[in-house]
């Protein structure tokens, strides 16, 4: 064992996927209340690479697989965005023959690995009695592979575009929409000087929450989302007359990212997929903006109508939390912590219809969370309904219920 067990044992907290704002106030939570409570705390580095690539020797320098966690650490830390515990998306059970770790290459030499034996190892190595991974259902789908091999597993949920399954919200979902509103209003300027047409490309790769809840809010004419292919001809006969019937003669639409064309499938930067299986998306703002140019005139008297096109990225993730990026995590750490002290694994905590409270870990690779189109997307008008409200999650169709 390389670390000195503490009187009630130890806790390893790791981040993965993207980053998002309200990461290190979530690490901050548990670590204060678990340190008030008796228990050692260790951040896993760079996702579930750290516990990965760790050597069990007391000689090795492992400061760039794990660190021990003080208040001061987390206090410093805890009001800013990112993770300083790092991140990456690694997935320790289809890891490829280049990725395997040097002092592993011996061992693990196919194609493709399962190094989860060594994950396993690794943790009881460190001593580590509860594992809260924080991530988004790809990192915590790998959580879910833990918890039954054994290890004692509670999950906080973060993602940006809000789809981990059995959650209302997941971290850094409040600070994206945030951000999008605040970008959209700063770029309008812009579009209505011109009298243009602007296409901003947001977050969302299967589920379109980035794009329906600025739009709801008044940010954007149209979105298109993940979950409804969408005609061109339409969108651009929609914008035109947005911004025909504009004082200011310009409209808005958002366009998730994995959003496809009628009959289309999704737009990739390049063919290179990450550990999870997934390419980058990228380009259908692209597409978006020329097909939109290309068609308006037929839309507007025989006159083409010039566009703005930008790709919001990563502004919307970095930065500090705002609010609820702020108070969500501090709630779900001390959520987790709760658990634990209960002795209490194999859960994931969550927000459902307004209230705090915890599911099966499972839940996370049970079901999918999209956008219910049936109820939330007028697919004649290319943007969310307005009407309904009465008795909806705090934040609207956000909810897989």
């Amino acid at each position: 064992m390389a670390t000195q067990q503490s009187s009630k044992g130890v806790i390893a907290i790791l981040t993965g996927g993207g980053d998002v704002p309200g990461l290190n106030p979530a690490i901050r939570a548990v670590t204060i209340r678990a340190n008030r409570e008796g228990y050692k705390v260790i951040g896993l580095r760079r996702g579930w690479a750290g516990i990965t690539e760790l050597i069990r020797d007391h000689k090795a320098d492992n400061s760039d697989n794990f660190q021990h966690l003080t208040d001061d650490i987390v206090n410093k830390a805890g009001r800013t965005g990112g993770t300083f515990l790092h991140t990456s998306r690694t997935r320790p059970s289809h890891m490829s023959k280049a990725n395997v770790p040097d002092h592993l290459q011996g061992i693990y030499n196919a194609e493709v690995n399962d190094l989860t034996p060594e994950v396993i190892k690794n943790l009881e190595w460190l001593g580590v009695d509860y594992l809260i991974p924080i991530g988004g259902d790809d990192t915590l789908s790998y959580g879910v592979h833990l918890y039954k091999k054994g290890v004692n597993v509670v999950a906080i949920p973060k993602t940006m575009d809000n789809d981990v399954p059995g959650t209302d919200y997941c971290i850094g979902f409040s600070t994206c929409v945030t951000r999008t509103i605040q970008m959209t209003n700063t770029l309008r300027t812009s579009a209505g000087s011109h009298e243009r047409i602007m296409v901003l490309e947001v977050f969302g790769r299967y589920a379109g929450f980035t794009a329906m809840l600025p739009t709801m809010a008044g940010a954007a004419n149209r979105c298109v989302i993940p979950e409804y292919e969408f005609d061109i001809d339409s969108l651009t006969q929609l914008l035109v007359e947005d911004r025909n019937s504009n004082p200011s003669r310009y409209s808005i639409v958002l366009v998730s990212e994995g959003a496809m064309f009628k009959g289309g499938k999704m737009i990739f930067a390049d063919s290179e997929k990450d550990a999870y299986g997934h390419a980058k998306l990228g380009g259908i703002g692209d597409m978006v903006s020329t097909m939109l140019k290309e068609k308006s005139a037929t839309y507007n008297h025989g006159k083409t109508i010039n566009i703005i096109n930008q790709k919001l990225g990563y502004m919307v993730r970095g930065g500090d939390p705002d609010a609820l990026d702020s108070i969500v995590p501090m709630a779900y750490g001390n959520l987790a912590l709760d658990l634990i002290l209960k002795g209490v694994h194999g859960r994931i905590v969550v927000l459902k219809n307004g209230r705090y409270d915890n599911l099966p870990i499972d839940v996370v690779t049970s079901s999918k969370k999209l956008v219910k189109v049936s109820e939330y997307y007028n697919t004649e008008r290319l943007r969310p309904y307005y009407d309904s409200f009465e008795m909806k999650p705090f934040l609207l169709m956000a909810s897989d219920s």
